[in-house]
């Protein structure tokens, strides 16, 4: 903590409680904020730890034992459908409502779960729990979003991260320990799964309703309930075929049924979206984001191939190494802890950089490795490398999972932290649950097979031989059905791949001679489900690769939101910047509304140029506005540049500030002719004629960067400055810029530069110039340094014995290999001189009178001096 952070921790506006007023938070604000986040994200991660490692018992209890995933598929079904509407609700109305709300519905749910007499009166309270756990996750990332900047978000990673480490330890340990109990204070011990949730979600609730205090401005909006309904309609059958399809059969009559029904609804889904416009659920202008549209594909397919793959792991550890579920949980925490170094590492590194793009194409290669190796894996292999090829999955997935996150929230308007957040969340549950089920049905369609196959190797070998006639292996009634199955031959034993994964508590009774052709098939049958993982997250690096890597911000979401709503009007949505070459193009109507094309104004680099975004749809549609971006010379857009639109008696008619994209949109009562007047720090201010005439009209503004140059000039190899140096900027039509003479320090400095490439020459008195390619960015310093060579010189005077001068002598520099450097003759006076030399050893020759050869040195940057003294002639 820095020492401005520790006096406003004293101060009294940091105080637990008191909103921010400049929507910045202290530490201590944000620590206590976290606490809140951290005790919600723990309860919804525990819990799906805990319950999967004690389904069956319940199960069992309830006497439903065919009706197990029912509980998962509607807790699954509905936590997915909820994430976006918590989202879109909370850009709305604020996050705290819906958060508590969110903690609320998941304590009834849990507590009503703890009740149920029946696998199906368990279902439908984990359905209402669900509702609740589609906004712990989705609300608590999006609230990291509002009170921390992305630069900075490394910085409380680690929280996060030992929330999900302590949840994978606990989970299946407290899971473990309460199914094996008959009865806790009278009790079920089933029942306390779900019960050990109300104390740490009242404690949840009360720390969010005492520490999260996040300014809001309620925005008047519809509420998309068509969008949820078709959703939902579109969701629920193909949530529920991706969970029973294995059971039903994949071509089954309800499962075309399920195809149906879920292909019209989200059809539906799309048509109420685009009608609702901004007010949608998942508005589509966001796909329109080329990083949100990526990030949510890669989320989608990264989230298939990581669920898809993971989920066998743990069937691996409980059948084939014989762990129980607690001990298999143990087992993962490679994993976890690549996770979590892989979060961490990428994380500083982001802070400290501010480069993101570069872990998930890092990041998604380590997973295919880490998939690969996993497909090594078998029967006999060694836990310890089969836990290392787990730690290298674990790093990758680190590297992505939060970077992608932080990706979208850095790329999306600060008023749609929310419904961004949501939708990343839902596309990879989406994708996990698709990849759960199609990877346990190509689990499921090879087993049988590859124990047939393992039965037909080992059957015939001596180890399984002697155990089939060992007196002990026979007289064991838990060996009988193994012994039966091989006397009736391979097709018996191609049928028993399926009752392997039902229920394989009997393999742990078995001889292990006998039980090994089931955990060779079981491990050989895993292979493909890591191969196709692979592949398919292969698929997401290429994505990444076409990433627009957006610099981050500096303001947390509160603060952006806060310069959002600094104007009259609401921000533009955004909308990726078309590059510079695209915005030269005119054309008078697009899309029905005319474009300036000839903005009138100072700005040398082109003021107003026509937009080439075609599907870009302004909120103002209906009367009259002037909305656009205003982007640097680079095409990247300016954020909290502020736009002006005066009349032509210089009264104000509309102010905004653009967004994270540079987008604005100023609002006009009537048609004319307008001034606007476009404005940002570290940039020429621009001022243009823009003409209203009924409808949207649509400009962009380019601003001139107030960039600078600067550097020091030194001698080669010696660090000193060189005094009185002429540095000479040109531009790339060979146009001089300006000149600077370096001081007595060696520095130059231009201010006021359009960004752009130049020519830096920089020359002094016996120097060679040098000249040098400097690209200045749109804003900030540019630094330069450049080191002149030689800068030395000789000179001297050449006489007779009687110290008479001699002029129009010839005197002749050699160096070292004996090529000439230079030659001069000497001055009435006898003088000589050589500059610009370079430092080295030379030769003076010199003649006119009987010739006289002298070796010196010359040191860099010297200024030396020779005299030569000839001979005199015979007379």
């Amino acid at each position: 903590m820095t020492a401005t952070e520790h006096e406003q921790d004293a101060a009294p506006s940091a105080q637990v409680g008191a909103p921010p007023s400049d929507g910045s938070l202290t530490h201590r604000q944000i620590m206590f904020v976290f606490s809140g986040l951290m005790l919600g994200m723990f309860l919804a991660a525990l819990d799906q730890t805990i319950v999967a490692t004690s389904i069956r018992t319940i199960a069992d209890d309830l006497h439903g034992l065919d009706l197990q995933a029912w509980a998962t598929t509607a807790y699954l079904i509905t936590a997915t459908i909820s994430t976006p509407l918590y989202g879109k609700l909370s850009d709305i109305y604020g996050r705290k409502p819906y958060f508590t709300a969110a903690i609320t519905i998941f304590l009834i749910g849990s507590l009503a779960s703890s009740f149920a007499t029946s696998m199906y009166m368990l279902a439908a309270f984990r359905a209402f729990q669900g509702i609740g756990a589609g906004g712990l996750m989705s609300l608590a990332l999006a609230i990291i979003g509002d009170v921390v900047p992305p630069r900075e978000r490394a910085r409380y990673q680690g929280y996060f991260l030992a929330v999900f480490g302590s949840s994978s330890v606990l989970g299946p340990v407290v899971g473990g320990f309460l199914a094996g109990r008959s009865e806790i204070l009278g009790i079920d011990g089933w029942r306390w799964v779900f019960l050990v949730n109300v104390p740490i979600g009242l404690v949840a609730l009360v720390v969010v309703t005492k520490v999260l205090h996040l300014p809001h401005s309620r925005r008047d909006h519809r509420i998309d309930w068509w969008g949820a309904v078709t959703i939902t309609v579109g969701l629920v059958p193909l949530l529920i075929i991706a969970e029973q399809g294995q059971q039903w059969g994949w071509a089954s009559p309800r499962a075309w049924l399920c195809y149906g029904v879920g292909a019209v609804g989200l059809i539906m889904f799309v048509v109420v979206e685009a009608l609702m416009r901004d007010d949608a659920l998942i508005p589509l202008r966001l796909f329109r984001n080329g990083v949100f549209s990526i990030t949510s594909t890669s989320n989608f397919v990264l989230g298939m191939g990581m669920f898809g793959g993971l989920s066998v792991i743990p069937l691996y550890l409980q059948i084939v190494k014989g762990a129980s579920p607690t001990k298999a949980g143990l087992l993962i925490l490679p994993l976890v802890l690549g996770l979590m170094i892989g979060s961490i590492l990428s994380g500083q590194i982001t802070a400290r950089t501010g480069r993101y793009k570069i872990f998930p194409v890092i990041g998604v290669p380590l997973m295919v490795a880490g998939l690969l190796l996993l497909n090594t894996i078998g029967a006999d292999t060694p836990l310890i490398r089969t836990d290392a090829w787990m730690l290298v999955f674990g790093l990758g997935l680190g590297m992505c999972i939060q970077t992608l996150v932080i990706a979208v929230q850095n790329a999306v308007p600060a008023r749609d932290m929310g419904v961004a957040t949501a939708s990343a969340t839902f596309f990879r549950q989406m994708g996990g649950t698709l990849g759960t089920a199609v990877f346990l049905s190509i689990l499921f369609s090879t087993v049988s097979g590859k124990i047939a196959d393992a039965f037909a190797r080992i059957v015939p070998t001596s180890t399984f031989q002697n155990a089939l006639h060992d007196p002990a292996v026979i007289n064991n009634p838990a060996n009988a059905p193994v012994i039966d199955l091989v006397r009736r031959g391979a097709a018996a034993a191609s049928g028993s791949g399926t009752s392997v994964l039902q229920d394989s508590s009997f393999l742990q009774h078995l001889d292990p001679r006998l039980a090994r052709p089931f955990l060779v098939g079981f491990a050989d049958s895993m292979h493909p489900v890591f191969l196709t993982a692979a592949a398919v997250v292969a698929v997401s690096w290429f994505l990444i690769l076409f990433m627009r890597e957006v610099p981050l911000r500096m303001q947390s979401g509160i603060q952006a939101r806060m310069a959002e709503e600094a104007g009259d009007p609401a921000p533009q949505p955004v909308a990726d910047a078309p590059p510079l070459a695209d915005l030269t193009a005119f054309e008078p109507e697009r899309n029905g509304h005319p474009v300036v094309a000839d903005g009138v104004g100072a700005n040398p680099a082109g003021a107003l140029m026509a937009s080439a975004t075609d599907d870009f749809i302004p909120i103002q549609q209906d009367g009259p506005s002037v909305y656009g971006w205003v982007r640097r010379s680079d095409g990247s857009g300016i954020v909290g540049a502020a736009l002006t639109l005066i009349d032509s008696a210089g009264r104000q008619i509309g102010r905004d500030v653009t967004g994270s994209d540079g987008g604005f949109d100023l609002p006009v009562t009537q048609s004319g002719s307008y001034v606007l007047i476009a404005s940002a720090g570290a940039h020429q201010p621009h001022a243009a004629v823009v003409s209203v005439n009924g409808g949207p009209v649509a400009v962009d503004v380019v601003l001139s960067g107030t960039s600078s140059l600067a550097g020091i000039v030194t001698v080669a190899g010696q660090e000193a400055p060189v005094v009185a140096a002429t540095a000479t900027l040109t531009d790339g039509t060979g146009e001089v810029v300006g000149a600077q003479t370096t001081g007595a320090d060696g520095r130059y400095l231009f201010e006021e530069l359009v960004a752009g490439l130049y020519t830096l020459v920089v020359s002094a008195e016996s120097y060679q110039p040098v000249a040098v390619g400097v690209t200045v960015p749109g804003t900030g310093r540019c630094e330069q340094d450049v080191a002149l060579q030689g800068g030395s010189r000789l000179r001297g005077v050449a006489t007779v014995g009687d110290g008479r001068a001699v002029p129009d002598a010839r005197i002749t520099l050699l160096d070292r290999q004996g090529n000439v450097v230079a030659m001069t003759t000497t001055d009435d006076t006898g003088e000589y001189a050589f500059t610009d030399l370079p430092e080295g050893d030379y030769t003076v020759i010199a003649s006119g009178y009987p010739p006289v050869a002298s070796a010196l040195r010359v040191a860099g940057g010297d200024q030396g001096r020779h005299d030569v003294r000839l001979g005199h002639p015979e007379s």
